[in-house]
């Protein structure tokens, strides 16, 4: 999905990510020196990254170390909090996410979200999945159906509800609501997934389920996902960003992150030293 501004901010291609850059990999987001702050309370400082497309970004660190706010950034949801204060640059497809002229609800239709505990609307399952296709315009039943047929079928929840689309989506297990609210994301097309510790509120079955849906998602869609559990950004992961205390310490390939971190403070952080 291309956004369309009147006059596009280009990235200067000659600034290079100090910390991490997959040179065969096509780019979905070129941070640039992005401050945020909450007040007088500085969040995130100063960083830098990309995020490759059609892979799986995890994002790690302590409590309160700016990894969900970063997240909420990338499609501007974090600006839904009073007393916003940014700068710097997210480039996404050579716009600058923050320049006023990008429409906000085509940005996060193209930058989805899926948050940490399963929030269906109160209303029917298929009402769920058909409601962003009905607020972008679709009206068409046949064509809705068709919608939340291929996003129910892409997080291999179809079978499951089939037979019961009218039914109340509160009814569904957790792990059959999360899976509802990414079908519910997919259906409005999507290029990127963002996913805010998505298997948190889950139980070991549903987690692994989750997980493997992310490794399906990816041959299409470009995920970040913030978590706390190490292990689960070590297995579903491409690449591996480290925050403390609002900067990226350390971002790489996930394999070298976890076995060969470059920085003492991620190799304290992933051996469990604290955090």
């Amino acid at each position: 999905m291309t956004l369309k501004i009147a006059d596009p901010v280009k990235l200067d291609l000659d600034k290079k990510n100090e910390l991490f850059e997959d040179t065969h990999a096509n780019k979905v987001f070129e941070v640039e020196c992005l401050n945020l702050w909450y007040g007088q309370n500085q969040a995130l400082k100063d960083v830098n990254l990309t995020i490759n497309e059609k892979q799986v970004t995890a994002i790690i660190g302590p409590s309160g170390c700016g990894k969900s706010t970063f997240l909420k950034t990338l499609n501007r949801m974090v600006e839904l909090t009073p007393n916003v204060r940014t700068d710097g640059e997210i480039i996404y497809h050579h716009v600058n996410v923050f320049d006023p002229s990008v429409n906000l609800v085509e940005l996060r239709s193209a930058i989805g979200m899926v948050f940490q505990n399963p929030n269906p609307f109160a209303k029917s399952i298929f009402d769920n999945v058909a409601f962003g296709p009905r607020i972008h315009g679709v009206k068409n039943k046949f064509k809705l159906r068709e919608i939340v047929e291929k996003s129910l079928k892409q997080v291999a929840l179809w079978d499951e509800v089939k037979d019961r689309l009218n039914d109340n989506a509160l009814g569904l297990s957790g792990g059959q609501q999360q899976r509802l609210c990414i079908a519910r994301c997919l259906a409005v097309g999507p290029e990127v997934i963002l996913m805010d510790e998505p298997t948190s509120a889950l139980d070991p079955v549903s987690t692994a389920k989750i997980e493997e849906l992310i490794g399906e998602l990816k041959e299409h869609y470009s995920i970040v996902v913030v978590t706390h559990n190490m292990q689960q950004a070590a297995r579903i992961s491409d690449n591996t960003a480290f925050f403390l205390h609002g900067e990226v310490i350390e971002y790489d390939r996930t394999d070298r992150v976890f076995s060969l971190p470059s920085d003492p403070r991620t190799k304290d952080y992933v051996s469990g030293r604290f955090g």
